[in-house]
């Protein structure tokens, strides 16, 4: 009997590891149909009994646009079901009752302008509650659900505008309506450029953030308004960007972002009396940076905070941060969600995510803790063999940097691999500790990749960020270079088998590698800067954060760090990728630098992408962008 039992579990034993090893056989490494299939979650609204979330769900496909459903599940994750909406209709929120969603519609009749309107959460036909000339842009239901306060351009469109484009600025101006539509009226119409809006906690007043448009402006200058039906009344002027933007302390102070750097991204807490008064730095140490900032209808302010390259969400008040929710091995991506209207309920739903798992929902759980309510991704990944994530330290050249690591599948320690290192994009941003598509592409192909946040990084400080400040070519160049340094000494890297590669800052960053060093074998640039002293004034979006000089009577340090300036020194071969209708780096840029080095003779290619902004949004596009990454990568760095 003994001798019967043994055979019988050796057999399981057996027939477990045969099965065990067939299942990791059957997994393969993260592949172009991986990241245009893979979903994702987010939340998009709370309803106003705090009991049902409004999320979209996102997942690309062989072509086309980036698909979304709509789908309603509750604050526990039970009861999920997808929405049948008009196809031309994208939710903003729900109305007071709860019984319909509110937000964008494009019709024929409004010639694809979209407008505010309100359709049932059954479906059916949307009621549009606004037909103004040009469109909204978005809208805030007020906190006692009667009102709407609309963003929109209050001009009329130029009638020939199929024949020509006019340039001047872009304009946004609040218009205030009925949640029944009835009696809607521009208010504070003096103010032509409304950044961000937020209703008082009474829903009597707005408060508006505004900042000098692109055009006609080498800075940018900031004014935080209190808006009601009788006009705007100033309530500071800020020399400096501002985001954001929250009412609290019983709607006496309004809260916003701002910065004291160089560099215009806002990445402190400041304050202001609503009645008017000095704005004040309410964190002038903060070990990080705030990223983005809201208040709810019970005057509680909320901000996302990049700690390195983890993000958390803070409570700010009576003037302090107080970290309040993480997520475990991951981030909080984004600010929480919701109800519009008062509640007495007080839920909350945010965005999480970690290198293993795409992003999803997650609600506040009874231990205070965050859980996740929706599995978006996780079947697909199941099927995907995916290496180990790190976040790494090390000393760059004049201080200490932090970056993260992606390690193909079946990782083995001691043994070097081919390397890219992926600068990001920015370049005040940073790289968080989620699931990145572009690493664990490259890592599928047998790459160890490394993402360092480089001076200029969000997370770690003003001084940090505003270090890249007139240095982006030798402060930032110098940490990124330092990563491989460190794959190298960390016995990761093959010294002979480096790579390179970055979209936009990150673009940047590869084309001015590439004329300094020849360490690379290959080099992967999409949509990178070339020529500074072209793009700064002509990117749609103010750039003076590089560098806010005047070029005209020394046009040298917009050269000095401009790759098209040292074409003759590149070795390294170069793919150049760019789209047609980029306007945030105009596509010159690539294409100056391309034609340079074809009369040099030097291994390069470049590839547009039709129509495209700044990067493209067609899933046969994307693709296209991987695929060349891929032979790029496999012809020159095998």
């Amino acid at each position: 009997m003994k001798t019967a039992t043994f055979r019988i579990g050796l057999f399981f034993v057996l027939c477990f590891a045969v099965c065990a090893t067939t299942r990791a056989a059957e997994k393969h490494p993260y592949g172009a149909d991986d990241w245009s299939s893979l979903r994702s979650a987010g939340p998009v609204a709370v309803a106003p009994d705090g009991d049902t979330i409004l999320y979209r769900v996102d997942f690309g496909g062989l072509k086309g646009r980036e698909n979304h459903e709509w789908r309603l599940i509750r604050a526990d994750g039970s009861g999920g079901r997808q929405l049948k909406l008009p196809k031309e209709f994208d939710p903003f929120g729900f109305t007071a009752d709860g019984t319909s969603l509110y937000g964008a519609f494009r019709s024929k009749k409004t010639e694809e302008r979209p407008q505010l309107a309100i359709v049932s959460i059954e479906g059916g036909t949307p009621r549009v509650l606004t037909e103004l000339p040009s469109g909204i842009r978005s809208a805030q239901l007020s906190p006692d659900g009667t009102r709407f306060a609309v963003v929109a351009d209050p001009r009329t469109p130029d009638p020939l505008a199929k024949v020509r484009v006019i340039v001047t600025n872009p304009e946004a101006s609040v218009y205030v309506v009925n949640a029944d539509g009835t009696h809607g009226g521009w208010w504070c119409s003096s103010l032509h450029d409304v950044n961000a809006v937020a209703w008082s906690q009474r829903g009597t007043a707005l408060a508006l953030e505004s900042s000098t448009p692109k055009i006609g402006h080498h800075f940018i200058h900031s004014s935080i308004d209190v808006c009601t039906a009788s006009g705007p009344h100033r309530v500071a002027e800020i020399a400096n960007a501002v985001a954001g933007i929250g009412w609290m302390d019983g709607d006496r102070r309004i809260a916003f972002l701002s910065t004291t750097t160089n560099v215009l991204t806002p990445d402190h807490v400041w304050s202001v009396a609503a009645d008017g008064g000095a704005a004040t730095d309410a964190t002038p140490n903060l070990k990080g940076s705030a990223v983005s900032l809201t208040s709810d209808p019970h005057g509680h302010v909320w901000v996302t905070v990049g700690r390195g390259v983890r993000m958390e969400v803070d409570a700010f008040s009576k003037g302090a941060l107080a970290p309040r929710y993480r997520w475990p091995g991951g981030v909080v991506q984004g600010l929480p969600v919701f109800p519009d209207v008062s509640s007495a309920r007080d839920t909350l739903a945010f965005t999480v995510g970690d290198p293993t798992h795409t992003r999803n929902v997650a609600t506040v759980g009874e231990d205070g803790k965050l859980q996740r309510i929706t599995h978006e991704g996780d079947d697909q990944l199941s099927s995907v063999a995916l290496g180990p994530v790190r976040v790494v330290n090390w000393t760059g050249p004049d201080t200490p940097l932090e970056g993260i690591a992606t390690f193909p599948a079946g990782y083995v320690p001691g043994r070097r691999y081919k390397f890219l290192v992926l600068p990001h994009g920015g370049p005040e941003a940073n790289d968080v500790l989620a699931l990145d598509s572009f690493s664990r592409l490259v890592a599928g192909l047998g790459y160890v990749v490394l993402q360092p946040e480089y001076r200029g990084s969000t997370g770690y400080g003003s001084a940090f960020l505003n270090a890249i400040y007139q240095h982006f070519g030798d402060r930032a160049y110098a940490d990124v270079n330092s990563a491989t340094d460190y794959a190298i000494a960390q016995g990761w890297a093959d010294p002979h088998r480096l790579a390179i590669f970055g979209w936009s800052a990150g673009g940047f960053m590869t084309s001015w590698t590439v004329t300094q060093t020849h360490r690379y074998r290959a080099a992967v640039e999409g949509a990178g800067i070339t020529d500074w002293l072209s793009f700064i004034p002509t990117s749609d979006i103010a750039q003076t954060d590089y560098d806010a000089r005047w070029p005209e009577h020394n046009p040298e340090p917009f050269l000095k760090f401009s790759a098209v300036q040292f074409a003759d020194q590149v070795t390294t071969p170069l793919l150049i990728m760019d789209g047609t209708a980029d306007v945030r780096v105009p596509t010159f840029q690539g294409r100056e630098f391309f034609i340079l080095l074809a009369e040099r003779k030097k291994t390069v290619k470049m590839v547009l992408y039709p129509g495209s902004p700044h990067f493209p949004f067609l899933w046969e596009q994307r693709r296209s962008v991987w695929s060349e990454i891929r032979e790029w990568l496999d012809k020159y760095n095998p």
